[in-house]
């Protein structure tokens, strides 16, 4: 069905624009006689179908419907015509849009129209496709190959947008995961996932499993439920850790598909306007999802792609962004080289979000203006504007934050001139005396985006840019002194989904810049820090808890037999703690007593000596 809407996307509009002409053309040669007019119009459409209904003798059977219905629009746009009379050019454009609107143009169609008008994070479904971008870089016959017969033969399987299933999959059936819409509120759609009953005994497992600290546990839960999203998730870290990049995505892609199969009939991918809650558990296994699949995708080397996965983590919470994409979003725009969006994205949420003073945003943004800038298609007057607003916000960036030139230029390889590394503004002292927190978001932005800034034009702009600062704060300027009071008063400690964001993104620059509390609790890839207010719809059934106070000895105990109990049979009688007392000295003695004989019936075998009949004697 792709295939018959393209072909339906790419003949029509043609045809539209042949038959203006057409009418147009006649008119003039009629000279003012509208039935002349009326008549060569109806001659035209004639010819037009007798051409078409010739073509579907050569296509297949499956595209006669849509040509069928292809004549049916064109009487029509027949009879609209005949109530024009003497109307111009513009009168018949206008028919022809409202005909266009009222036969349902695709979004893509329209969108060509009106680009500009598109919400911010409107999300393109065709952008979603990796194979699409590596289509425009190597063409269809090396991406595609042989796919298209062996994709045929699967009729069962269900079309989704996130990921294409493939046939190493196991068959696909109901998982016990639903969504639900929760709310809706001024246009803006609340869903949540939910978990049903048979699911949440699986998640039951899976959290045993991941306690067990084995993975083959995870293989062997997968292999009874190979659509469980937790699963897939933590056993594709375990596999990423291993090297084994290709298994860990199609893990990834697997929970996407299982995820993406159990949407509500009216979520919307590409909408902008559907919300999804981070603080209930059943929901954050689709966001880390999306955000380990764009990082495959970036790695892969599809960042347009990249980009777009980006703007939906985006869309399902703008305003809390969980997992901080805000970070990433501006890298993936200078890497698909979509700078408008990047520059749009600034000037619509700077009143009310402060991008300014993320690092990320305070540098790429002025870079996005350069590249801009040296866009020769553009007019004079564009180029012009570009230069001056990179100019002026990469000073702005340099002052606030002095402290990313000289490790950006490390990471470059770049050695700055004597002036520039002697200077206090941007020596070793900016960078001691920043706060942890912008220490995190200075390491991250530097490591993750530092090969964007190694062109030479880049660098020389850069450097331009650098003496005009410089010239700026030995002469006092208030500005400097301000960006100051700003770095002191904020940035004392990151939030939640910061820490999160890095975790996620493993820069080890950033990683090491970790506070002690987030490096010293354990961080699990289904999950990792998960809210303190978390909104909780189920809980795992209580386990048997042991004693924390527990031994040594105890301990070890229970590593070599499973089933032992430290604290015995205990009564439920007046003598409770003396009973326990003396149980718990019977059981240790029992089991000293055990060991004992173990050890004590421990034979070893002697080696065989065929080898050396000699021998050097026994051991003494």
């Amino acid at each position: 069905f792709a295939q018959i809407t393209a072909e339906e996307s790419e003949d029509e509009p043609p045809s539209r624009e042949e038959r203006a002409d057409a009418r147009l053309s006649e008119r003039e040669a009629a000279g003012g006689n509208n039935e002349g007019a009326v008549t060569a119009e109806t001659e035209g459409d004639g010819q037009r179908d007798g051409e078409e209904a010739e073509q579907p003798d050569q296509t297949p059977m499956l595209s006669n419907k849509p040509r069928k219905k292809k004549k049916k629009r064109k009487t029509k746009k027949t009879s609209a015509g005949e109530t024009l009379e003497d109307n111009d050019l513009e009168d018949i454009d206008s028919l022809l849009e409202k005909i266009e609107d009222t036969n349902g143009l695709s979004q893509e169609t329209q969108g060509g129209i009106i680009t500009d008008s598109r919400p911010l994070l409107y999300v393109e479904h065709r952008n979603l496709n990796p194979e699409n971008e590596l289509k425009r870089y190597f063409g269809a016959r090396a991406v595609l190959g042989d796919q298209r017969p062996r994709q045929r033969q699967r009729q069962y399987v269900r079309s989704t947008w996130l990921t294409a299933p493939k046939n190493t999959w196991p068959r696909y059936s109901k998982t016990g995961i639903a969504m639900q819409l929760v709310d809706t509120r001024r246009g803006v759609q609340y869903f949540t996932f939910e978990h049903h009953r048979e699911y949440q005994q699986v998640q039951f497992k899976f959290l045993d499993a991941v306690e067990s600290m084995d993975p083959n546990n995870i293989v062997l839960l997968l292999q009874m439920n190979p659509y469980h999203v937790d699963s897939l998730l933590q056993l594709s870290d375990v596999c990423r850790m291993q090297e084994d990049q290709e298994m860990a995505r199609d893990l990834i892609e697997r929970a996407l598909y299982s995820l993406e199969c159990a949407f509500h009939p009216v979520f919307s991918l590409t909408s902008g306007t559907c919300r999804l809650d981070y603080r209930r558990p059943e929901n954050r296994a689709f966001f880390l999802a999306l955000f380990k699949h764009l990082m495959f995708l970036e790695k892969r080397g599809c960042p347009r792609t990249a980009l777009e996965f980006c703007k939906l983590i985006l869309s399902l919470d703008p305003e809390n962004d969980p997992l901080c994409v805000l970070l990433l979003i501006d890298f993936l725009s200078l890497r698909a080289r979509e700078y408008t969006f990047l520059t749009r994205m600034f000037q619509e949420w700077e009143s009310h979000r402060n991008l300014s003073q993320l690092p990320n945003f305070a540098f790429s943004v002025p870079l996005a203006y350069f590249f801009l800038s040296q866009q020769e298609e553009r007019s004079e007057l564009e180029l012009s504007q570009a230069r001056e607003r990179a100019a002026r916000l990469i000073q702005l960036a340099l002052i606030m934050f002095p402290s990313v030139l000289m490790p950006l230029l490390d990471h470059c390889g770049v050695q700055p001139d004597a002036r520039v590394a002697s200077h206090s503004f941007f020596g070793l002292n900016a960078q001691i005396s920043q706060p942890p927190a912008l220490n995190q978001l200075m390491s991250l932005y530097v490591g993750r985006t530092h090969s964007l800034w190694k062109d030479p034009a880049v660098m020389a702009w850069l450097e331009t840019n650098v003496r005009e600062v410089l010239r700026m704060v030995d002469a006092r300027d208030p500005l400097v002194e301000e960006s100051e009071h700003k770095r002191k008063m904020r940035y004392q400690s990151a939030p939640r989904n910061i820490y999160r964001h890095v975790i996620l993104s493993e820069m080890k620059e950033a990683t090491a810049a970790l506070p002690l509390e987030v490096t010293s609790q354990p961080v699990m890839g289904f999950d990792p820090l998960p809210p303190l207010d978390s909104i909780v719809s189920y809980t795992r059934p209580e386990r048997t808890n042991h004693p924390s106070n527990e031994s040594t000895l105890s301990l070890f105990f229970r590593s070599l037999l499973p089933n032992f109990n430290l604290q015995g049979d205990i009564r439920h009688d007046g003598d409770e703690e003396a009973g326990a007392g003396q149980d718990l000295n019977q059981g240790v003695n029992r089991l000293m007593a055990a060991m004992r004989d173990m050890l004590a019936n421990i034979q070893f075998q002697e080696p065989p000596r065929d080898d050396n009949p000699e021998g050097d004697g026994d051991w003494d």
